[in-house]
């Protein structure tokens, strides 16, 4: 490395999953051409990783706040394609980071331009999921398992109950170093070929460790409701809590379903919704390997489907539905105008709606790697999910701002809010 180049990330190289770092080099030679990469490893051992060309100025600086990659993994002024255009080294492959406890750990370093063996400068940035005094909590109720987080102080808190497909303590985390008291619940507990039914009452339960007095001693909790941060499978979940279960205030759905989807959900010893299935045959089979199943779902608005629709103009509280406009796992779009035109019928205005041109079906936490397709897990197919990398990104920014006003603003009690410290 030479000692005269000096790589920098501002304000530190220890920073919160969720906040944008600036990139500069310094000592370089006026107009030097360098390559920047990224490199991180997630936690089943897959390297993932970007690079890019950039111009040092005259006085041999580069700062990614300004200066625009030339070529290489993105093109532009992009302050942080460095992290999210980062990809897997094999095929199919989606960035996992299911525990809090583990940092995001990435590798920037700067080289002579195309020569990867001839490094200048390097640091490492330290990308935390948990701030510090935020709690990690293992909950195991008598139908639900999850994991509970809650920010440093006194409260009260608002409560957020995060649907996700699988175990994933991402965003729960990230919302508890906002002030949220935040309980994450999988959809899927055990593998999806062993469940043949599901039960509303198990995540009822789940809402109700916020509103009732438990041996977790949830203090702390100044909601009178519940707010459900849902995506995907969990969408439907969602929707279902939202029309049968009391107290829930504010819902954000992500790039979900209108109905329920391969499996019955049961509440109260009765099934209440049969299942939307999947035809295989109209999966579409593309040359990567990938295939796109958004159409393999019949309409949920048919005649011979309504009785899988959930009836969400019987909820009380309000809703956010977010729907990527490239998404190919499922037509998120169409079932979120259904969602919309149902309740106008119902003389509801109790909905706000997000589209995204060119994001996918994985809306998750900003600055994360992009996945264009990886195992589906539910179905056993290798699937594409859509978007545009750097539209995706910029979706992801601004989703997660959303999805924080939208449960500040729904709120039904005086809630602390808490700074996130390091």
């Amino acid at each position: 490395m030479s000692s005269q180049v000096r790589l920098r990330l501002l304000p530190s190289a220890r920073c919160l999953f969720d906040q944008p770092v600036q990139v500069k080099v310094e000592g370089l030679r006026s107009r030097q051409v360098v390559t920047m990469r990224a490199r991180s490893t997630d936690e089943k051992g897959v390297v993932f990783g970007s690079s890019a060309t950039y111009r040092a100025d005259g006085s041999g600086e580069i700062d990614l706040l300004r200066d625009p990659s030339l070529s290489g993994s993105y093109v532009g002024v992009e302050p942080m394609g460095l992290l999210w255009s980062m990809k897997a080294d094999a095929l199919h492959k989606k960035f996992q980071k299911p525990c809090a406890l583990n940092p995001h750990v990435v590798k920037f370093s700067v080289h002579e331009e195309d020569r990867e063996d001839r490094m200048l400068a390097e640091v490492t940035n330290e990308r935390l999921l948990i701030g510090n005094g935020v709690s990690r909590l293992p909950v195991k109720g008598k139908n639900f398992q999850g994991v509970l987080f809650t920010p440093p102080g006194e409260g009260p808190f608002p409560a957020v109950l995060d649907l996700c497909t699988f175990a994933s303590e991402k965003r729960a985390s990230l919302l508890a170093n906002k002030g949220f008291v935040v309980l994450t619940v999988p959809v899927y507990s055990d593998h999806p070929d062993n469940v043949k039914q599901m039960h509303l009452d198990h995540f009822k339960e789940a809402c109700g460790l916020f509103t009732t007095t438990t041996k977790y001693e949830l203090c702390e909790v100044g909601s009178k409701g519940v707010r459900i941060a849902s995506q995907s499978k969990g969408g439907e979940i969602a929707l279902s809590l939202t029309a049968f279960v009391p107290g829930v205030e504010a819902t954000v759905w992500i790039n979900g379903c209108s109905a329920v989807l391969l499996v019955p959900l049961y509440y109260k010893n009765q099934q209440i919704f049969p299942p939307l299935l999947f035809d295989t045959s109209k999966l579409i089979h593309t040359e990567s390997g990938a295939s796109i199943m958004k159409y393999g779902f019949e309409n949920p608005v048919a005649e011979k489907n309504k009785d899988s629709l959930v009836p969400i103009e019987q909820a009380k509280g309000r809703f956010l539905f977010v729907a990527s406009e490239d998404d190919l796992c499922l037509d998120s779009k169409v079932y979120m105008d259904q969602m919309v035109e149902r309740l106008k019928h119902h003389g509801k205005e109790n909905f706000e709606t997000v589209r995204y041109p060119g994001a996918g079906h994985l809306l998750e936490a900003p600055y994360g790697p992009y996945c264009t397709s990886s195992f589906h897990r539910v179905l056993p197919y290798v699937v594409l999910w859509g978007g545009e990398a750097r539209a995706h990104a910029a979706a992801e920014v601004h989703l997660w701002s959303k999805i924080q006003e939208f449960f500040k603003t729904h709120l039904s009690c005086d809630a602390t809010q808490t700074k996130p410290k390091l």
